[in-house]
């Protein structure tokens, strides 16, 4: 299950909003124009009138706001009615100009709705690359339970430079990558996709962890540095720090190779283990010299309960407003307990809380609880 930082905040516009705030600049309008007639001759509070429009653009559509203009108008020629004033030049220039105010809100809500239409065609396409590049984790992959999570820096945004992706293999075993692209904006995007595509076309299929780190490292300096000259090679590095696991089905343990990325946590009971191996190599991009032998593949004890916590450097590096970092390894352990679901969705809330809703960088988090059975092996499919 792949969660959202943010459910979207409902605009104060929408339509279900109006009814209610409509009292306001209705209650203006009868306000000004009942305190206006009953003040003395000098005394005039119809220019108060362009209020009411000026407030529905907060909350209306063009139409809405057209309608509280004309009744704003109608309400400044009620006004110089009863108070005998209408064929002077004073009130003629006053509703002259409550209609001009009234038609620059029209178009401000006019300009407005185009607008968000776009940004809402916009968000739908962004979402539709989400789920096409940044799949959602299976529930399920053998006797493991898995959750994802993904946090984009920016509000608006679907997709930055962390991911994530599952695969299982031939010899019954699950297959893991987590990873943080350099940059940001479409260049971090497009080598996310070039990554997810490269670990999801191998992984399943490569005999080993340092074979399957081979390929990606391989994959990836190839695309994003065959259209460039010499010297923009030596000038511009593009490279992700990741992490590779494979976790057999039967065997209680967990192999990874780690390039350059944060160490995962394993949760047993009320313990933190810190998973730190003893080499951690090359982000993937800048190992072009190395071969299969130069990986070293870490074997740790992952037994069934365990709850396994994959993340991004945007976890542990979130900020509150003081400057003072999540602190990551003391909240994960208050629920070990809980579902992998579960968990995140109180990571989630407590991360975000702590930065106020901004964070500066793209956050990820995958959590895997090995159960305490696995499904009998059987033979992958042709």
């Amino acid at each position: 299950m792949t969660l959202r930082a943010r459910s979207g905040v409902q605009r104060s516009w929408q339509q279900g909003h109006a009814p209610a705030l409509l009292v306001i600049p209705l209650g203006l309008i009868v306000t000004v124009c009942v305190v206006d007639v009953l003040s003395p001759p000098h005394v005039h509070l119809g220019p108060l009138l362009v209020a009411a429009p000026a407030i529905t653009v907060a909350f209306g559509g063009a139409r809405t706001t057209a309608a509280m203009g004309a009744l704003a108008v109608a309400a400044q020629v009620l006004i110089g009615v009863l108070r005998g004033v209408s064929g002077t030049a004073n009130i003629q220039a006053q509703i002259a100009a409550l209609i001009v105010v009234s038609a620059v809100c029209v178009t401000v809500c006019v300009v407005r709705d185009r607008r968000e239409q776009q940004l809402h065609q916009v968000r739908s396409v962004a979402e539709a690359a989400q789920r096409v590049l940044l799949q959602p984790l299976p529930a399920r992959a053998g006797p493991l339970r898995i959750a994802g999570l993904y946090i984009p820096a920016e509000e608006e945004a679907e997709l930055g430079g962390d991911l994530y992706a599952v695969a299982r293999t031939a010899h019954h075993s699950t297959r893991l990558l987590i990873g943080d692209v350099r940059g940001s904006g479409l260049g971090a995007i497009s080598n996310t996709a070039l990554l997810l595509g490269a670990f999801r076309a191998a992984a399943h299929r490569q005999a080993t962890l340092p074979r399957l780190a081979v390929h990606l490292d391989a994959a990836f300096r190839w695309d994003t540095g065959q259209w460039r000259s010499r010297t923009e090679q030596d000038t511009v590095e593009d490279f992700a720090t990741a992490l590779l696991l494979d976790i057999p089905d039967h065997e209680p343990v967990v192999h990874l190779i780690s390039c350059g990325h944060p160490p995962p946590l394993i949760l047993r009971g009320d313990r933190l283990i810190p998973l730190v191996a003893d080499a951690s190599h090359l982000p993937i991009g800048l190992a072009g010299a190395f071969g299969i032998a130069d990986y070293d593949v870490q074997t740790f004890p992952f037994e069934p309960g365990d709850l396994l916590l994959l993340y991004t450097d945007g976890v542990i590096e979130a900020r509150d407003t003081e400057g003072r970092f999540y602190p990551f390894t003391e909240r994960a352990p208050q629920w070990t307990t809980e579902d992998p679901d579960e968990l995140l969705r109180h990571l989630q809330a407590d991360l975000l809380a702590h930065v106020h809703a901004h964070l500066y960088d793209d956050a990820a988090v995958v959590a895997i609880r090995r159960t305490t059975s696995a499904p009998p092996p059987t033979d992958p499919a042709p």
